[in-house]
């Protein structure tokens, strides 16, 4: 079983917490940690957690630019414990949660290259989110280090589609792990790294397929597809669960995920972010609205949902088109912010 393998950079409930949003509030920065309004965003009780934000940066189709990233590591831990805060709370209205996450997410990303920054901001973070901290850039890191070439140069031929519902998406983890004993947890970020919990819709270069990206022929043998459908998501997860346990998942999931890849990276980062997904349940939130991004010569380009490209394309020329996807330049922020 193969990976759709530039996407694979990206680096994605439970116990009986629910996944709707139902107070209408919004989060107010926790006293002592306001942020300096000349770096940094704030919040209100009223507006909600800003985001920074460039009135000159262009949009995407739905109405958002690529996140920004402070300079100073102190405003990025402040930003990031506003955000981690922020996606936990059920007081946070659900339509934010994407834009949190999203913001959240490339952070991460652009840490993961950056060591002494992500150590200053780690040691700037709240005792409380540092664990977190770790388990996201450990994992990225994992992915980098399966990628040591040089960038694409092409964007893929994808179709980036909006994921099943998330509570429907739990309950399909949940199922396949009763029914296997493989942790949900597991199948969760396998499919969180495989295609972004389904938004990718595409075929790997070794034809895996569906959003968990089997192989037609590893679907086929007995006990693994059982006649389903390698597209859906329920049937494809509970497939997952049985190919895991075929692959000797119930006694050592390294060995397991080895057939997902035969990288001890890809194992290693996969089970950090179960690792996060068991300790901190509500994690979920944030990493089910992932965005994917694409690793390529153009930069990590943000491939929004309404991609659609039949074949592969220059990546540069995709920047140009869409510009939107391209990460902006570093710069220092304005005070300007948005929720």
């Amino acid at each position: 079983m193969t990976s759709l393998r530039r996407w694979i950079g990206i680096l994605v409930a439970g116990c009986g917490v629910p996944l709707a949003l139902v107070a209408q509030q919004r989060l107010a920065i926790p006293s002592g940690e306001e942020m300096a309004p000349s770096s940094v965003p704030a919040t209100s009780p009223s507006e909600g957690p800003m985001l920074p934000t460039d009135p000159l940066l262009p949009l995407s189709p739905s109405g958002r630019h690529y996140p920004l990233v402070p300079t100073k590591a102190d405003a990025i831990a402040q930003l990031l414990s506003v955000l981690e805060e922020a996606i936990r709370n059920p007081a946070t209205p659900f339509d934010q949660i994407p834009q949190l996450a999203h913001q959240q997410q490339v952070i991460y990303r652009v840490l993961s290259h950056e060591p002494e920054r992500a150590t200053a901001v780690r040691n700037a973070l709240p005792t409380r989110w540092r664990w977190v901290f770790d388990q996201h850039i450990a994992a990225r890191r994992e992915f980098l280090a399966m990628h040591r070439g040089p960038a694409s140069a092409r964007v893929p031929a994808w179709r980036i589609q909006s994921p099943a519902p998330e509570a429907q998406l739990l309950r399909a983890y949940r199922s396949a792990a009763e029914a296997t004993g493989i942790p949900w947890t597991v199948l969760a970020a396998v499919n969180l790294v495989e295609t972004g919990m389904g938004r990718i819709d595409g075929v790997s270069v070794a034809n895996a397929q569906g959003p968990m990206q089997f192989l037609p022929t590893t679907w086929a043998e007995a006990g693994i597809g059982q006649g389903g459908d390698i597209r859906d998501p329920w049937d494809s997860i509970h497939a997952a669960a049985r190919y895991l346990v075929r692959r000797g998942g119930l006694r050592d999931l390294r060995q397991g995920l080895w057939g997902y890849n035969n990288s001890d990276h890809y194992g290693e980062a996969v089970l950090r972010y179960a690792a996060l997904l068991d300790r901190d349940p509500l994690a979920y939130r944030g990493l089910y609205h992932w965005q994917i991004h694409y690793a390529s010569a153009a930069g990590d380009l943000w491939l929004h949902e309404g991609y659609h490209r039949s074949k592969p394309a220059s990546a540069h020329q995709h920047s140009r088109e869409q510009p939107f996807s391209k990460p902006p330049s570093t710069l220092p922020l304005s005070t300007n912010t948005q929720s």
